[in-house]
């Protein structure tokens, strides 16, 4: 391998780095991240957890996911929109999620929000910034993966001006990363372009 490229795990077959430096990541990346996600409660929950993911590591999150489920009703927006006061300071002590304030706060006024959109619109504008495959070059090692990309800042600038909030240019980049609008597996990684089947995929 290159500095910075795949890695051959002790199946054998080579993943992006990061897919194999902890063994929580090993599903998430073979199985989810770089797959496309739709529906708006679907890409609500990526978007949350994105947001909360903000200045930590990602695995702080994998790991507390379930949690973060719990708290949040399944990220339903519906649900989480009927929150009061007593589920905020609920979730401002609940030890299974980050208890973050502005965070949460974030993600209620979000879901909120969201409540008032119409059916699919969530799900239409975060697409609508999915840039064409081939004008992206494929990356080969770590360094050719960007943080921040110019589809990116428009998402986040059209979702902040729709009034979606905790949402920068590097969160909208983590999120159409995560969400499959790109596909950032390196060149020689089993799960570039959806070469390694999801589980409903394997017969």
């Amino acid at each position: 391998m290159t500095a910075g490229g795949t890695v051959t795990g002790p199946d054998g077959l080579a993943r992006c780095p990061w897919g194999l430096s902890a063994e929580d990541y090993v599903a998430y990346h073979d199985e989810e991240w770089g797959r496309p996600v739709h529906g708006d409660d679907a890409l609500f929950e990526r978007l949350c957890l994105e947001a909360f993911q903000s200045g930590l590591s990602w695995i702080t999150i994998l790991r507390r996911r379930e949690g973060f489920r719990r708290a949040f009703a399944g990220f339903g927006i519906a649900a989480v929109a009927a929150f009061g006061d007593e589920d905020r300071e609920r979730l401002l002590l609940d030890a299974g999620i980050i208890r973050n304030r502005a965070k949460i706060d974030a993600t209620l006024a979000n879901a909120k929000l969201l409540a008032g959109w119409d059916p699919g619109e969530l799900d239409a504008l975060i697409w609508s910034h999915a840039p064409d495959p081939a004008a992206r070059p494929v990356p080969r090692t770590l360094a050719d993966v960007p943080a921040v990309t110019d589809a990116s800042t428009a998402l986040s600038k059209a979702l902040k001006k729709r009034g979606v909030r905790f949402v920068g240019p590097t969160t909208a980049y983590a999120l159409m990363q995560a969400c499959g609008l790109v596909d950032d597996h390196l060149e020689d990684c089993v799960a570039r372009g959806g070469r390694l089947a999801a589980p409903q995929d394997a017969s």
